[in-house]
């Protein structure tokens, strides 16, 4: 007799199965519908920012696109596209017309083209003024130091007078009361003179630029007038005595175009033109503007590079100071003379 106390046990087994994969063709249809959705909201964006005509010419090409190609004409499209038709040009605002049934023309405007060539002309200009400024600073810079570095130059210092003017590197050699360049009323260097002039002879070679030379003298004056040996003479003298130093010391010959003799027409200290620093050499470096206009037929060079010295004002200085009387060699009124020493015998009157 079986006890009813007792249930028996009962186990549930639950076999699990996986289920089949799905695959992933839904991600496929997406990226279909996206895609097209896409392009959808791209053709309406192109025909919203279409054109009415543009888009007249699209439907002429689509009902009938034979047609307009062997006809051409305005939409045939072979104004600009290898395969002909095809309805206008979409990135012209005005459409086309075939080639051949208008006449083409293209007009230049001469005045805006040559405007563009003298302003790259200009900007070419300027760059080369501004490089050749830099050299010739450079060059001032080299100078200096060469005069700092030599015992013997450097105690001519206060003498070398160096800037920079429209017309290039201006560099003035100046006497001093006592210690002249040259022998009085001679064109005989000094010996130191000789020795500063080759220093700077040297330092000039190494740049491209050309030379002109100019002497001054004070006012004193000989006593045989204009018409004998006077300071025309004398400051020609000097200043080629100087280009000789020049070449001497290293420059090239070729490198000096232009050597003058200014006597007192163009006095360094206005106020007193007996001062010793009237009598004095300027080399110029000159710049290309300059140098062209040296070359020139009339050109001018402005060796004082404030005022601009011409025929006529040498014509009125020599006037202006014109001796009142042949004899002794005068001297200007209530001006003391600075040159005294006695006059040479092959000069004398």
């Amino acid at each position: 007799m079986s006890d009813d106390s007792q249930q028996p046990i009962v186990i549930k087994r639950i076999k699990k199965v996986a289920a089949a994969h799905h695959g992933g063709a839904w991600k496929i249809a997406y990226a279909d519908f996206v895609t097209a959705m896409m392009a959808f909201f791209l053709l309406m964006w192109l025909l919203g920012s279409t054109a009415q005509g543009d888009l007249e010419g699209i439907a002429d090409h689509f009902q009938n696109p034979l047609r307009l190609t062997l006809s051409g004409g305005s939409g045939s499209g072979d104004s600009s596209s290898i395969i002909k038709g095809g309805g206008e040009d979409l990135s012209r605002s005005v459409g086309q017309v075939k080639r051949g049934e208008i006449e083409t023309r293209t007009s230049l405007n001469l005045d805006a083209a040559k405007a563009r060539m003298q302003g790259s002309d200009a900007g070419e200009d300027m760059a080369e003024a501004l490089r050749e400024r830099a050299r010739l600073i450079d060059l001032k810079g080299r100078i200096e130091a060469i005069i700092e570095a030599d015992p013997k130059l450097r105690s001519f210092k206060n003498q070398i007078l160096m800037d920079i003017t429209s017309e290039g590197l201006r560099i003035q050699i100046v006497d001093e009361q006592n210690r002249p360049m040259f022998s009085s009323a001679s064109a005989d260097l000094q010996p130191y003179t000789r020795d500063l002039m080759r220093a700077i002879g040297r330092a000039l070679n190494d740049v491209p630029n050309r030379l002109s030379l100019s002497g001054h003298t004070d006012a004193a004056r000989y006593g045989g007038g204009e018409r004998g040996f006077s300071n025309w003479e004398l400051s020609s003298n000097r200043a080629n005595a100087s280009r000789r130093e020049l070449i001497a010391g290293g420059l090239s010959p070729d490198k000096v175009v232009r050597v003058v003799g200014l006597a007192e027409t163009v006095p360094f200290n206005k106020d007193d033109p007996l001062d010793s620093t009237n009598r004095r050499i300027s080399i110029i470096v000159m710049n290309k503007k300059t140098e062209d206009a040296v070359r020139a037929q009339g050109g001018q060079l402005d060796v004082n590079a404030t005022e601009p010295v011409d025929d006529q004002q040498l014509r009125d200085n020599i006037e202006q100071h014109a001796p009142p009387q042949p004899g002794a060699r005068a001297q200007p009124t209530g001006l003391r003379p600075v040159r005294s020493a006695p006059l040479p015998a092959a000069f004398a009157p």
